[in-house]
């Protein structure tokens, strides 16, 4: 889907915007499932390439070494095992902190990852809710990294305009608009 091919019918920029969203969100989480299933691929592949060397080997060997070299494989296997839950917990922990960083609004994901303990993170008990502490912390030490909450209700404009009357009230106006004040009467 293109957002061409929505405003070509006719839709409203806020409606493309919200259609777009919706998409996005559709994307990355079959991107994430897509993930998933390629990482259980490699390591069903990695442990397919493993026992059919160590199989090779087993041909011309005795009982004895045969047995030793089952222990040997089966240990192996469970490392490998171990290995791959390391890094598909890994994996799902980013996307959550990711997925949460983009929620709190953060503007860029690597600055605000940098300010958390991602150790003490990974291994909480809690870890939606831990991230979600760490992140309003951030916000609250370093606003900068997040965007704003507050709509921008008061643009300003040039100050150099003179208003056509002369006595420099565009500029005064725009100026008094971009502090919130109220619009100036005459005279004032």
């Amino acid at each position: 889907m293109k957002r061409k091919d929505l405003e070509d019918l006719g839709l409203e920029k806020e409606a493309v915007d919200k259609i777009m969203g919706w998409n996005g969100a559709d994307i990355e989480a079959e991107k994430a499932k897509v993930k998933t299933v390629e990482g259980e691929r490699d390591n069903y592949k990695s442990q397919l390439d493993t026992a059919t060397a160590e199989l090779n080997k087993l041909k011309d060997m005795k009982p004895e070494e045969m047995q030793a070299t089952i222990t040997k494989l089966q240990q192996d296997l469970k490392d490998k095992d171990s290995e791959y839950a390391a890094k598909e917990a890994d994996r799902i922990f980013q996307n959550t902190l990711k997925e949460a960083i983009k929620a709190a609004g953060g503007r860029n994901e690597k600055a605000v990852m940098a300010l958390l303990d991602l150790d003490t993170l990974k291994e909480s008990k809690d870890q939606s809710a831990d991230i979600k502490k760490a992140l309003d912390a951030a916000k609250e030490s370093d606003s900068y990294l997040f965007g704003a909450d507050e709509p921008f209700f008061n643009p300003v404009g040039p100050t150099n305009d003179k208003g056509g009357n002369g006595n420099d009230m565009g500029s005064l106006a725009s100026i008094r608009a971009a502090m919130g004040l109220p619009a100036a009467k005459k005279g004032e």
